[in-house]
Order: structure tokens, then sequence, then C-alpha cells
């Protein structure tokens, strides 16, 4: 995030940034099928997030819960975090043997911008999983992790 006006910004620092994203993620997102928070409340470099999906309607993630890791390195947010999925979980622009989401197939990843953020990016999974080519592949069992 940047402020100011007539050509001039401040760039927000990482652990505020950081901040007004806990905050924001536990306030709760839109419907509630998406929240993200830290893993460890004692991490002062708030690099270990969790996040959790609920799968879209009318789709084979219909009511499943999806856990999320996320790693916002020293780097965040000029770079995005690693994010891999806990839950299997069969998509496109995941790898199948460790979670991963494999930045070069999910376009938000791929074309990272500063102003993005944990929200937007479980928030686009979500809408991915919906996608036509991913909202009918046969999943693992439920429960099941990697």
């Amino acid at each position: 995030m940047t402020l100011g006006s007539g050509g001039s910004s401040v760039v927000v620092p990482r652990n505020f940034r950081l901040l007004e994203e806990l905050e924001r993620g536990e306030k709760g997102i839109g419907d509630g099928t998406v929240s993200y928070g830290m893993d460890d409340g004692d991490d002062i470099y708030m690099r270990s997030w969790t996040g959790t999906i609920i799968g879209p309607h009318n789709t084979v993630h219909e009511g499943r819960i999806y856990q999320l890791k996320l790693f916002c390195d020293k780097d965040y947010p000029e770079k995005p975090p690693s994010v891999r999925f806990h839950s299997r979980i069969n998509m496109t622009c995941v790898n199948h043997e460790t979670g991963l989401v494999d930045p070069k197939k999910f376009g938000l990843i791929a074309n990272w911008q500063r102003e993005y953020t944990i929200e937007d990016i479980l928030t686009q999974l979500k809408k991915e999983m919906a996608a036509p080519h991913n909202r009918k592949l046969v999943q693992p069992p439920e429960g099941t992790y990697f």
C-alpha cells in the first residue's frame, strides 16, 4: 500500500501491512467461506499463516474445508508468499505431491503486485476451484493431508 498525493508516495512498512491484514483476517471476510490468521502469535516477524477455504457451491469442492499454509518471507509484500495446501486437493495450479500452489499456473502469484494480500490469494483460489477446468475434477478423500 502506498499513500500520498501529487506524485509522492509512502510505502507502508512490512509489519504494519501484515498487522492490517491480520486485523482484517480476524474480523472475517465476506460470507465467511474464506478466513486466515497467524500460526504463532509470538512470531514478531509475522511469517507463518494459516488460511481456510470452504469449497464453493455447485462444484466437487462444495462443503469441503481446505486448510492452507502461507509463508510471508522478509520480502513480502514486494514478493508473494509461498502458498501450500495442507488438505489434499486436485486443482490444475496445485502440485499433486506437495500441495504447493505453482506460481506459474496461478495468475495472481505469477503477476504479483505489492497491493495484493493474503485475502486476495485465498479469494482467488476459491474462484479457481469454481473455474470450469477445476470444478468437476475428482478429489482425494476428504480429511487427507499432504
